[in-house]
This record gives C-alpha cells, structure tokens and sequence, in this order.
C-alpha cells in the first residue's frame, strides 16, 4: 500500500495559509471608516456602506485545475469556474451578484485558446446574471506556465439584509446543496493522486457513472453556481447563514459563526471522482473531508419552522439535490457523526 497522502505533503498547507494570511492582517487595511463588519476577518467578502446599501466585493482564481485544461487541451469551462468561485462566494453575505472583471496571466496568448477561455467567462456572467464590464490579459513568459485565470466580482445587499451567520442558533438545520464535483479546490492533491496511480487525464473514465468522458473531462467538470436558488430562497426565507464549501472542506461552514457545532447527520451522497481520488492517493477520511467539498458545495442554515418551504424552493430553482444534511447542536466546530469527524 502507498504512503497516504495529504493536501501538505502534495504542496499546499492550509494551516499555513491560515497562519500567513494572519501576517498580513496585521497592517492596518481599512485606514477609511465605511467598512461594514470585519471583512478580512474570515467570512466569504469584504463589505463597504453605500448609503443603504453595502457594496460587497471578493476575489477569486481558478487554482490548479487550469494544468488539466492545459494538459487534456479544453479551456472552456475554466472560466465558468472563475466566475463560480467569486459570485457563490458573495451570495453568502445574502448580495445579489452584479459585475465581474477578470485576470488573465498566460504565457503565451494564442487566440484559440483565449477563445475558448472567453466562452466559459461568458457562460458563467449568464449563469450568474451578471456583466462581465473589463479585465486584463498580461503576456507573462518569463513567471507564467501555461495560463491563471483569477477574477474580482461587485455584489449590493441593503445593509439590513446582510447575512453573516451571527443569528444561527442551536435547534437551527443545516440544508446541503450538492456539488458537481471537485470544484474549484484541492486540485493540487487531486491530480498528485491521479499521477500516483499513472491514470492519464485522456482514458476513459474508470467507472459506469461517467463512461462517455475521460479522466481530464470529469475532472474539468465546472463548479456550480448558485446564484439564482440562494437569491430567490433569500426573498422568502428568513436564511440565517450561507456558506460556499471550498478549500478547506467542512471547516469552512465555521466562517458564520464559530460558537455552535454544525453536527453533519445525513451527508449528501459523494460523487465518484472522490473515491477515485481517495483510492489512487490512499488517502485518510479526515484529509479528504478537509481538503475537498465531498459532494455538497453549498449550505444554507435556517429555523427548523422553515426548513420545509426552503427545500421547496431549492427544489424548485435549483438543479441540484438539496436535503437535510444535519442541525445546530451544543458545543462548537464541525462534526460529521457517520464518519466520526470533528474539526
């Protein structure tokens, strides 16, 4: 059996990021008094007052899953996952989604791949609803391999409908939208572990569930966005907190509030390129529920008395399943009780 592996030893220490994200903040990054919140203290975006009104704003990249795109030759969906990353990320603060610009540092831009590249940007800035209103193409050939695709996007909410999490309760349920896949995060473990098993990202995928694409094409498969369920749900429900599940896996629900235990009963089902990913790299449960969204991108937190009428409208908007994934319970952290998991 191989040596298991972990997200660390293939590169990327999310615990150091953490801990160097902090450096930074220790300089002084809002030297202007309209800043609503604490918007580098660890939620989804950043806000500012514009009168009624708050301006949110994150940031955003595509990560390492461009070296598929790169290897297997089809740029299309990159930019889906641009945009994904960023608009899922602001709707957490209850913000409906507005512009978009992009960043694109590439090596070498040859038109037929930039083509290709602008397709996905467009095909997300219509999932989203929003404009895609600039950007900016650098011709890097001396730091740049191949391409990065980062993007920053501009959302509104009134002031009063910000969404951050503090209202969430023990007796609260936890409602889990399903991803498509890996998304956009841990791609650097993912594809160690591919390697290690010499799967090439250009034969057919090894399982019936996706018989039809190859290795590369389930692994390219774009993230989710979910803009309009979450927008409309926010119309009629009063949502107490919402949170992207990104890198970082299940620790990323403790953003809206880090007082209570999320207690995961019912886990939404894991797609096969999980398994696959686990199986090649020998890799430990409690790596991989960290490191990746194991099947649920989303998570919307509400009073048991709406739990009901929020599923009906995911259900309705949404193409993707959504259940009861588990309820606010006493204590703090993360606990996924089939799997004996706390973080």
């Amino acid at each position: 059996m191989t040596k298991p592996m972990t997200y660390s030893e293939a590169g990327v220490d999310i615990f150091k990021e953490e801990n160097a994200i902090k450096s930074i903040l220790k300089n002084n990054m809002m030297p202007r008094k309209d800043g609503i919140g604490k918007p580098l203290g660890g939620h989804y975006a950043g806000m500012i007052e514009f009168g009624d009104f708050a301006l949110v704003l994150c940031t955003d990249g595509v990560g390492s899953k461009v070296e598929i795109a790169k290897q297997i030759n089809k740029y299309d969906t990159v930019g889906i996952d641009c945009i994904a990353m960023n608009v899922n990320d602001a709707i957490c603060m209850g913000a409906e989604p507005l512009a978009f610009v992009d960043y694109l540092a590439i090596e070498d831009p040859k038109p037929e791949m930039t083509e290709q590249i602008g397709k996905g940007l467009a095909k997300g800035a219509e999932l989203s609803n929003i404009n895609i209103i600039g950007g900016e193409t650098a011709s890097l050939p001396e730091l740049i391999n191949g391409f990065d695709l980062a993007g920053t996007c501009l959302a509104y909410v009134k002031k009063s409908e910000i969404i951050t999490g503090e209202h969430i309760v023990e007796g609260d349920v936890i409602i889990g939208l399903s991803s498509s896949g890996i998304h956009s995060n841990g791609y650097t473990l993912a594809r160690k572990a591919i390697q290690s098993a010499n799967l090439s990202y250009n034969e057919p995928y090894p399982a019936e569930e996706y018989r039809e694409k190859t290795v590369g094409e389930v692994m390219l498969t774009p993230t989710v966005i979910y803009v309009k369920e979450i927008l409309e749900l926010i119309k009629q429900v009063r949502v107490k907190g919402l949170s992207h599940i990104t890198g970082g896996g299940l620790r990323n629900i403790m953003r809206l509030n880090d007082k209570v235990c999320y207690e995961i009963t019912n886990p939404l089902p894991v797609p096969h390129i999980f398994k696959l990913i686990q199986e090649k790299g020998n890799i430990a449960d409690e790596e991989m529920y960290q490191t990746f969204n194991m099947g649920m991108g989303f998570v919307v937190i509400v009073a048991e008395s709406d739990a009901k009428k929020a599923l009906d409208i995911l259900r309705k908007y949404s193409p993707t399943k959504s259940q009861i994934v588990g309820s606010i319970v006493k204590g703090a952290g993360v606990v996924h009780k089939p799997l004996n998991l706390h973080y």
